[in-house]
């Protein structure tokens, strides 16, 4: 069936604050360490992995695990006053859950090593230059902004296009298409189309 998935956060302020410090500061041992990092790239890689387009919403910052969060989605729509950054290096850790590898497939890898090796915490409208953000909106809008593109993309086709663009042969798109093809719901749209 047609759907879409959106991730945002539940406040303002945030959109996923990352780890909570306090609780985080508990594990003190390698095996510890490795197995919440696999705990936490596997949610990453389900986010990623979803049938059908994934929207993380920015609403409010994304920093360190929430901008892990943030690019495992498949496209990302930000409020005009959100910051996002790869910040884990100020706490002299790297990000483990997916994050780095996804950012350099966005942003590339010399990029991707600046910022998550610097940490730098970058403005949406910067965020969008480098090609970590897909969408900036003004804040007054974005709730609707949102909500109306996962409307758009809630449709058959979309999951089908997000298989291709993920790594699909050709002849895998060809076969997509053909099984479209032949839906009754393309032959409405094109009866909808022909008939204006």
């Amino acid at each position: 069936g047609a759907q879409a998935l959106v991730i945002t956060g539940g406040g303002d302020r945030a959109f996923v604050s990352g780890g909570d410090l306090k609780e985080l500061s508990a594990l003190r041992t390698v095996e510890e360490a490795a197995a919440m990092a696999r705990r936490m790239r596997t949610i990453c890689d389900r986010i990623a992995n979803f049938p059908a387009p994934v929207i993380a919403a920015l609403n409010g910052h994304a920093l360190g695990g929430g901008a892990e969060v943030a690019v495992a989605a498949d496209i990302r729509v930000a409020a005009d006053d959100i910051r996002i950054g790869f910040n884990q290096v100020s706490l002299e850790i790297m990000p483990a859950w997916g994050g780095a590898e996804r950012l350099a497939a966005l942003v590339g890898k010399g990029r991707a090593l600046m910022l998550a090796g610097s940490g730098t915490i970058l403005g949406a409208a910067e965020a969008h230059q480098f090609g970590l953000i897909d969408k900036v909106v003004p804040r007054s809008s974005f709730a609707d902004e949102w909500r109306s593109l996962a409307v758009s993309l809630a449709n058959r086709p979309a999951g089908d296009i997000k298989r291709v663009i993920a790594g699909g042969t050709a002849e895998q798109a060809i076969d997509a298409f053909a099984a479209l093809w032949v839906s009754d719901e393309h032959w409405d749209a094109a009866d909808h189309v022909m008939n204006r």
